[in-house]
């Protein structure tokens, strides 16, 4: 099944299976959430939360260019099928360990690498399927609508995991994802996912390294793809693991609890859901990567402003973590619109994972990093020096030819073969 002969039916289909893994995505927000606030009570240390977002990076860095190859080769839709199921499984684990009280850190660090290797799978499965599912002139609008997904999520899950940290036990949140788990597989056991056309080369058959390397290529070759790595390489640095440090921030820069820290998470989702929503009815700007370049300056202020904010301005923070969610999706959408729009279908499990794990590839030491350097300097350095540099580098950018043209020249490549060398597809 190709762009061309999509079904009459195809947003049914797609939607069908997009409302399930909504449903599932919510439960993995409130066990996020649950693991995270028990680890900031137990230990309260921002290099234990630093260490727990460096354990759950690691597997998206460094198995992404080779899950993305799998992918390519494997059913996708048993891909996510699986992928949910052992996720589901490992929870199982731990909430069986919590109701024993014999929850540890180190249990949790190895559940959040767990789930963490699944969802590689299944981020990779989904968005390598979503181009053959959905029509091209509407994948922007399917980005803006994720991003909204994600936000309007944000939005619930932080407030309802506060709620329930309240009134239930820490297995009972637990247990509420597997059940999430199972709306999100059941529509994949009867709703068939497009596969991409068989690849290959006349008498021969891929490794996978030459399918990673492959993918490595396919990358190298786009200038415009090339600097807009290079600059997420250097926000990852910085900007993340300030997020990530989050609930030291409450506690400590404002003196606050898990309730303020649910209100923070959700300012950001009402400002993603704005921004997504704005995004699905607007589309962006022709050239889509005008869009993103917008959204990553006004990120940038937005988390700059955050950073200045003092321990009495907890409003002044809700609003800036408001407008940096709202640039999200602005920022994000059209990026990955671009991807899935020229990036041949066969390629683009690969081709996605591994623009993710090199674009990814500075978190691990930036949070590694932040930890130490929070409890010693404030977590608010990280959203100063990271504001800064996102706001300068999307500025920068307007200016540069290979990142403003970026579209034109994976157009042209994609015309002319020339990205695609080697790769013959099945008739």
């Amino acid at each position: 099944m190709t762009q061309q002969n999509l079904p009459p039916n195809w947003a049914a289909r797609f939607f069908t299976i997009w409302t399930g893994q909504a449903f599932s995505l919510f439960g993995s927000m409130l066990v996020q959430f649950a693991l995270v606030w028990w680890l900031t009570k137990t230990t309260d240390s921002a290099t234990v939360l630093a260490l727990a977002t460096l354990v759950a990076l690691l597997p998206q860095v460094f198995l992404g260019p080779f899950v993305g190859a799998l992918v390519d080769r494997w059913n996708r839709r048993l891909v996510m099928i699986v992928t949910d199921s052992l996720i589901a499984l490992t929870t199982v684990v731990l909430a069986v360990l919590a109701a024993m009280g014999a929850m540890r850190v180190g249990h949790v660090f190895l559940v959040m690498f767990l789930r963490s290797v699944g969802g590689v799978f299944h981020w990779a499965a989904m968005q390598a399927s979503t181009s053959l599912m959905v029509p091209e002139r509407h994948l922007a609008r399917v980005a803006g609508l994720n991003q909204t997904l994600n936000g309007a999520l944000q939005i619930v899950a932080p407030p309802v995991g506060a709620l329930l940290w309240g009134v239930l036990p820490l297995y009972g949140i637990l247990a509420i994802d597997v059940g999430t788990a199972l709306l999100a597989i059941l529509p994949l056991c009867f709703i068939p996912i497009p596969q991409p056309a068989a690849r290959g080369r006349v008498g021969a058959s891929f490794s996978l390294i030459q399918d990673v390397m492959e993918g490595l290529r396919y990358v190298w070759r786009w200038p415009g793809v090339r600097a807009l790595l290079l600059m997420a390489t250097v926000i990852n640095f910085t900007i993340n693991p300030g997020f990530a440090l989050m609930p030291i921030l409450i506690t400590r820069h404002f003196g606050r609890g898990a309730l303020e820290l649910g209100w923070m998470e959700s300012a950001w989702g009402i400002g993603v859901v704005v921004g997504g929503l704005v995004l699905s009815g607007w589309g962006g700007f022709r050239r889509r990567i005008l869009t993103t370049l917008m959204g990553l300056v006004g990120m940038g202020i937005s988390v700059l402003g955050l950073g200045l904010v003092p321990p009495e301005g907890f409003i002044l923070a809700l609003a800036a973590m408001f407008f940096a969610g709202a640039m999200n999706p602005i920022t994000n959408g059209p990026a990955y619109a671009i991807l899935q729009a020229r990036v041949a279908p066969e390629l683009q499990g690969r081709v996605l994972t591994t623009i993710g794990s090199i674009a990814g590839a500075m978190m691990p030491l930036g949070t590694a990093i932040a930890g130490p350097v929070a409890d010693w300097l404030g977590v608010q350095v990280w959203f100063l020096i990271g504001g800064a540099v996102c706001a300068l580098m999307g500025v920068v950018s307007f200016f540069v030819p290979a990142i403003v043209g970026i579209e034109d020249q994976m157009a042209a490549s994609s015309a002319s073969g020339g990205l695609a060398e080697g790769v013959i597809l099945a008739d």
